[in-house]
């Protein structure tokens, strides 16, 4: 895998990977013009998303069927410089009616301890948190 960071000017940079997909990288508007994520919340939304696709392809595989999924996370930054995450709480949304709490359960499990590769890499920096939350449908 390899990704490219161009710089555009300030401290904004426009990055490419082997998707060729670009994605716009900026600082708040005191220091560049605000036009794109900043590292860490791309680094947040990956583990968010590596879990998800994990989940839903597992429920799938399950047969386990739902109306809505989302994912969400919250993280504390350490005091000091580099200011890494202390701990992440990620937080799984799903709907439908009769959804099986143990599939559910296991799903998440799975991806937290076997499969995401973004957790994983994590894991070893900080403390992952995660619960969920089902709701009867739409």
């Amino acid at each position: 895998m390899k990704a490219k960071a161009t710089h555009v000017s300030k401290l904004q940079f426009n990055l490419v990977s082997d998707s060729n997909h670009a994605i716009v990288v900026d600082a708040s508007t005191k220091l560049s013009y605000d036009h794109g994520s900043r590292p860490k919340e791309l680094l947040l939304m990956s583990l968010i998303s590596c879990t998800g696709m994990d989940v839903v392809s597992l429920l799938n595989k399950m047969r386990v069927e739902f109306d809505k999924f989302s994912v969400s996370a919250e993280a504390e930054n350490a005091e000091m410089h580099p200011k890494v995450f202390k701990y992440v709480n990620i937080k799984y949304f799903i709907s439908g009616k009769s959804i099986d709490k143990k599939k559910l359960e296991k799903a998440i499990n799975l991806s937290q301890d076997r499969y995401c590769p973004v957790t994983a890499m994590m894991k070893k920096a900080c403390k992952i948190n995660h619960s969920y939350e089902i709701s009867e449908g739409i």
